[in-house]
């Protein structure tokens, strides 16, 4: 067709896309989606993180782009925002496919954003090659990034913001925690960390910080949005490698803990009872480990096909099954998680 462009066709196929059912949304290629920032409600929490680096006289304001997920490219300057955040047809299909969304509410969204925020700094100002930077964060190189990590939960050394104890899987991470807790609105750092050794990460980031007030940013190279954003793919590609992504690793070795845990000679099938009462569990367990919903939900579809197999029941009118079962899922979780590792996706 003459005088189309690639936008206007762009335009065309997305009209009518957010009351497609999932199965046909799921056809859909999210690069023809036509989704963009501008206009929505992230639009206002952007301009917020704007604010506050301005309120430190913090001129460089990184560009904001939609993405697959969170993150900035290695060496660019820039923020990735999850594309699904951009509508509520996609914010209600990711919930669907993962069970919850990631940076959904504008508290959760302003966390990441401050985290994201830091990484670009970083490469802007090209931060990690200052030595002061390595004497307090570590050395840094792509060659040495790890994909996995094992957190000490208790450490003082590091900030706590993101989920997982985030700041210890990586030097850049390390900063990146640690910026986000100095930037954030309202909070005195100073107090809440006191006595830790990570204070001494603070006062450097706020030192540094304030090296750079009013400084255009040293590294803003040219880049094409579309050579890093991985939208030209199907919704169904794109939550078929999420899904495998986020499985869970939790060991399968629970039939005697079942076979204790639901001992009952008769009653009602306990995979039936885990099946009415998965959604109190799944949020009781996710509420107190931290742990993202999806791997929970695998590990509770798990546990339910193994009552099948096994044959167990559980008691009708027993007052004390919901709080035995919650802590036993809840131990299932936490173990993995104090002798596991967490994978690194930010």
């Amino acid at each position: 067709m003459e005088g189309v462009t690639v936008d206007t066709v762009r335009e065309m196929e997305s009209a009518d896309w957010a009351s497609l059912s999932d199965e046909e949304l799921l056809e859909r290629r999210i690069s023809t989606l036509g989704l963009q920032l501008q206009g929505t409600a992230l639009e206002p929490l952007i301009q917020q993180l704007y604010a506050e680096l301005t309120a430190h006289g913090l001129v460089f304001h990184p560009p904001t782009h939609i993405g697959d997920e969170w993150f900035v490219p290695i060496g660019i300057p820039a923020i990735f925002i999850p594309f699904f955040l951009v509508h509520d047809r996609l914010r209600a299909l990711e919930r669907t496919m993962m069970l919850e969304v990631e940076g959904e509410t504008p508290e959760w969204f302003m966390k990441l954003m401050r985290h994201e925020a830091a990484h670009a700094y970083s490469y802007a100002y090209q931060l990690q090659r200052k030595k002061k930077w390595q004497r307090c964060f570590g050395h840094t190189s792509r060659e040495e990034t790890p994909d996995t990590y094992r957190p000490r939960p208790f450490s003082r050394s590091y900030v706590v913001h993101l989920e997982d104890w985030y700041a210890q899987s990586h030097p850049d991470e390390d900063f990146a925690e640690t910026f986000a807790v100095w930037l954030t609105p309202g909070l005195d750092w100073r107090k809440d960390y006191a006595g830790w050794p990570a204070l001494r990460k603070l006062e450097y980031v706020d030192e540094l910080m304030r090296s750079l007030a009013g400084r255009l940013p040293v590294h803003t190279p040219t880049y094409r949005v579309a050579d890093y954003d991985c939208l030209n793919v199907k919704l169904k590609t794109y939550y078929a490698r999420k899904r495998k992504l986020n499985e869970d690793t939790y060991p399968d070795f629970y039939d005697a803990d079942l076979r204790q845990l639901f001992a009952a000679p008769a009653g009602i099938k306990a995979s039936a009872y885990l099946r009415r009462q998965r959604r109190r569990l799944l949020n009781a367990v996710c509420q107190w480990t931290n742990e993202k919903k999806f791997p929970v939900n695998q590990l509770l579809a798990r546990l339910t096909r193994r009552c099948d197999e096994l044959g167990l029941h559980v008691l009708n009118d027993d007052p004390q099954q919901d709080f035995r079962v919650t802590a036993f899922i809840t131990t299932l979780v936490m173990n993995y998680l104090f002798t596991g590792r967490f994978k690194r996706t930010k």
